[in-house]
C-alpha cells in the first residue's frame, strides 16, 4: 500500500514537471491570470497638476529625479495586474503630496516607478492601477 502511494505521488510530480516543457523540449513559461479589482482611487485634474508641479523642480540634490529609461520588456510589465519586477527602483510619494491626495486604501500604496504613478498592493507588489503615465511633464 505504501509503495503504491509513493509511486502515484511520483507519477504526479513527473507529469506536472513534464507539462512545463513544450514539444521541442524547451521550457514553456505558464503564468496564471491575476484578477485585480478596480482601484479605489481616481485622481482629479487638480491632483495631476499638483503632482506634476511637485516633480517639475528636478534640480540636483532634491531627490526627485527624472524618468529613468527601462528596457522595453520591463517597461511593458508596468501595467495593471502585473507584479513589480524584483529590484526595480521605486520612489515613495512624499508626505506633502500624500496628505493632499485621496487615501490609497487598506493594503495599498502610491509608488513612482520609471516616471509612472502606480497604486500597488503592499503585500504582493501587484500593480492595482497606473494612475498617471508620467509624473514628469
Amino acid at each position: 500500500m505504501e509503495k503504491s502511494i509513493i509511486i502515484l505521488a511520483s507519477l504526479g510530480l513527473v507529469s506536472s514537471a513534464c507539462s512545463n516543457y513544450g514539444s521541442s523540449g524547451q521550457t514553456v513559461q505558464r503564468t496564471a491570470a491575476i484578477h485585480v479589482p478596480a482601484a479605489p482611487v481616481s485622481l482629479t485634474e487638480a491632483d495631476i497638476r499638483m503632482i506634476r508641479s511637485y516633480y517639475a523642480d528636478t534640480s540636483p540634490g532634491n531627490g526627485r529625479g527624472r524618468k529613468s529609461s527601462l528596457p522595453p520588456g520591463i517597461e511593458k510589465n508596468l501595467q495593471r495586474g502585473k507584479p513589480l519586477p524584483p529590484g526595480i527602483a521605486k520612489q515613495y510619494l512624499p508626505q506633502q503630496l500624500l496628505v493632499r491626495l485621496p487615501r490609497a486604501g487598506d493594503g495599498l500604496e502610491y509608488l513612482v516607478v520609471a516616471g509612472k504613478l502606480l497604486l500597488v498592493e503592499v503585500a504582493t507588489q501587484i500593480i492595482r492601477e497606473v494612475l498617471l503615465d508620467t509624473v514628469f511633464d
